[in-house]
């Protein structure tokens, strides 16, 4: 992994509007997404020879519409959004390993205009009413409440946290700040998840170009290096459903060291955090298993306002998926590419130079991006 460690580069990052769009599809979606990120480059589509598509339905289909004639390398991710981070990793092996030279990676989602909801009576565990990924959060959030004091109060102040940042976001489907009053006046979905500790269901598209670092000196904007990465899969549940009692502590301190390691980068180098947030509790998970804070010490950590703007570990600067749009970790990507160019005008972390991704999902990962 250490041989990998900045050969490759984000040199372009687009995305659509974010919001309700029942005109268009996943695919129009995300050629409008993927015609920006070559225009942000400086590329054409003749120059792409890689093609990764996450939850558009064919990528055979994606390439023929977009006119992506000369592929050498292509792939078509499921939908959960654990492949987010996924994706970044095998675009970087393909261009280091000489597979392609410029990848497009394009993310397209008309969950919103088709009405998809994430729940239902399909689960394993229906008959008991456990039928969402919510479900499973909220489980998870009382253990950790029950182990470690966390209060709901806690979970507020991630969610206004990031509802303040995407305040600063244009981009972003939910603007208008809140109070913790209102947070925890916000209805019930799954206790003790109230409707403000919930992602968003939006329709949107996000697409990255990346090329090798050689290349990427000759490119429009500065490049951002992909300099390290790791991931662990954990599967040991029996149902995509079923709560873990540690919730992804165990795989995530086990890549805690080795993402630093890999990139040859500290902890302390880092600059921003950007933190898959499917729900307001998954943060916190995300800060304790990454060593961030003490285990235990998530919910404090965030009452005293360490992940906000201006703060030690600003978090999710563009809104993330609880008020910017739920686009499974690809908006996340696209603002840490942002932020280490120094593009995110009032939501701008100071001097940034490393950005660093968390997913805490059953295939936990993270990845440094360095200026």
């Amino acid at each position: 992994m250490k041989n990998l460690r900045d050969k490759t580069c984000v040199v372009g990052v687009g995305n659509s509007a974010y919001g309700n769009f029942p005109e268009t599809d996943a695919y129009g979606l995300g050629c409008q997404a993927l015609t920006r990120a070559l225009e942000d480059a400086g590329l054409q589509a003749s120059d792409v020879d890689g093609l990764i598509v996450h939850r558009i339905p064919s990528y055979e289909r994606f390439a023929e519409i977009y006119g992506l004639w000369n592929q050498r390398f292509g792939a078509q991710l499921p939908s959960s959004g654990r492949m987010s981070s996924i994706s970044v990793m095998m675009a970087a092996t393909a261009i280091a390993t000489g597979q392609a030279d410029v990848v497009a990676l394009v993310y397209g989602n008309n969950g919103r205009s088709v009405r998809d909801y994430y729940g239902g009576g399909d689960s394993l565990w229906a008959p008991w009413g456990f039928t969402s990924p919510g479900a499973r959060h909220a489980m998870m959030a009382r253990r950790h409440m029950e182990l470690y004091g966390t209060t709901s109060v806690q979970f507020g102040h991630v969610a206004k946290t990031l509802r303040d940042h995407a305040s600063l976001n244009p981009d972003a489907v939910m603007r208008t700040p809140y109070t913790i009053e209102e947070h925890q006046a916000s209805r019930w979905i799954c206790e003790p998840l109230h409707l403000l500790d919930y992602c968003l269901i939006n329709d949107g598209a996000v697409a990255l170009v990346m090329t090798s670092a050689e290349r990427a000196k000759d490119m429009k904007k500065p490049p951002v290096y992909v300099s390290g990465w790791a991931r662990r899969d954990t599967y040991e549940a029996s149902s995509y459903y079923t709560p873990l009692d540690d919730m992804w502590h165990g795989a995530l301190s086990g890549i805690a060291g080795e993402v630093y390691d890999n990139a040859g980068l500290p902890r302390d180098a880092v600059d921003g955090l950007m933190i898959y947030d499917n729900f307001s509790p998954t943060v916190i998970f995300s800060l304790e298993g990454m060593g961030i804070c003490g285990r235990g010490e998530g919910g404090p950590f965030a009452e005293e306002g360490n992940l906000k703007l201006g703060a030690r570990w600003p978090t999710n600067t563009n809104g993330g998926h609880l008020s910017e749009s739920y686009m499974q970790g690809w908006g996340l990507l696209a603002e840490s590419v942002r932020q280490c160019r120094r593009e995110c005008g009032e939501r701008q972390i100071a001097d940034c130079e490393v950005v660093q991704y968390i997913s805490a999902t059953p295939v936990a990962s993270s990845i440094l991006f360095r200026r």
